[in-house]
């Protein structure tokens, strides 16, 4: 049984911008994610976050409203019944090399200690919408998922070897709907 998954936010959650999201104002919600991790809190199944923010180390934005942000997604999630359970970023830019930035996957390894979990014993499932979510994923035995919202229309023409056999999905509520299935998940 699945007892957390991990989500990469932007392009997966929300909707992707080049200019980054910088306001609880841009931070707009991809039809049916939100319902997705309802779906997984119904479950009883934890949820996390591991996303780069590098915004903050560009100086586009402060960790203050990068709480913000947070916070509206929160409460979002709230009107209809879920939650993030914990909530991991990066906010370095590419260049500091820092061990959190994915694709490192620092960040997944924060998550899994605070879960108390093994991705050799516990099934992980990493839902991300880029390369880098899915490299960070594999690097500690988590289970990659693409999604095609945000970077994965073009990242899933980029995919090494070893994620050949990465499970494609449009979006978040289609990779949640088959996790739930194939778990023989009830939800009420």
């Amino acid at each position: 049984m699945i007892k957390l998954v991990i989500l990469d936010r932007d392009g997966v959650i929300n909707h992707e911008s080049v200019y980054y999201i910088k306001s609880p104002e841009e931070w707009i919600p991809i039809p049916g994610s939100l319902e997705a991790i309802v779906q997984l809190n119904k479950a009883g199944i934890s949820v996390a976050i591991a996303t780069n923010q590098s915004g903050v180390g560009r100086g586009y934005y402060d960790l203050a409203m990068l709480e913000t942000i947070h916070q509206k997604m929160q409460q979002s999630l709230a009107k209809l019944g879920g939650h993030i359970d914990l909530i991991e970023y990066c906010p370095h830019r590419p260049e500091g090399d820092c061990e959190c930035r994915k694709p490192k996957p620092g960040l997944i390894t924060k998550i899994l200690a605070y879960f108390k979990l093994d991705p050799k014993i516990t099934r992980v499932p990493t839902i991300g919408d880029s390369l880098r979510d899915l490299k960070a994923a594999k690097a500690v035995n988590c289970e990659p998922i693409l999604v095609l919202t945000g970077n994965g229309k073009s990242d899933q023409f980029l995919l090494p070897n070893e994620l050949k056999a990465t499970p494609i999905y449009a979006n978040l509520a289609e990779a949640v709907h088959s996790l739930l299935k194939e778990d023989n998940y009830v939800i009420s």
